[in-house]
């Protein structure tokens, strides 16, 4: 699994470019163009930087788990990682799945 984002479609409505998403984010123009690409994952910097962007989502309305990549099945490395850091920013567990 893999961590995709939904934020580059709520931003149209609250900021006008990637340049105010980044600096909203605390990141760089050219970290989170690398995301949008899909030239560079999601880490934690990345999760932190988009919920006090948009601080009123939920992380599972920000963020969400793709089973598949190029047709390969992907391990549950990166779902435990994913589990560990909502833990951590809000305290809770995500259900099994």
């Amino acid at each position: 699994m893999i961590i995709r984002t939904r934020i580059f479609d709520l931003c149209d409505g609250s900021y006008r470019n990637l340049s105010e998403l980044a600096r909203a984010m605390g990141l760089s123009v050219s970290q989170v163009y690398r995301v949008r690409e899909g030239k560079r994952g999601i880490n934690q910097k990345f999760i932190i930087g988009a919920k006090r962007a948009f601080p009123n989502y939920r992380l599972d309305e920000l963020f969400y788990l793709d089973e598949e990549i190029a047709g390969h099945k992907m391990g549950t490395d990166v779902t435990n990682r994913y589990q560990y850091i909502v833990q951590q920013y809000t305290g809770s567990n995500l259900p099994a799945q």
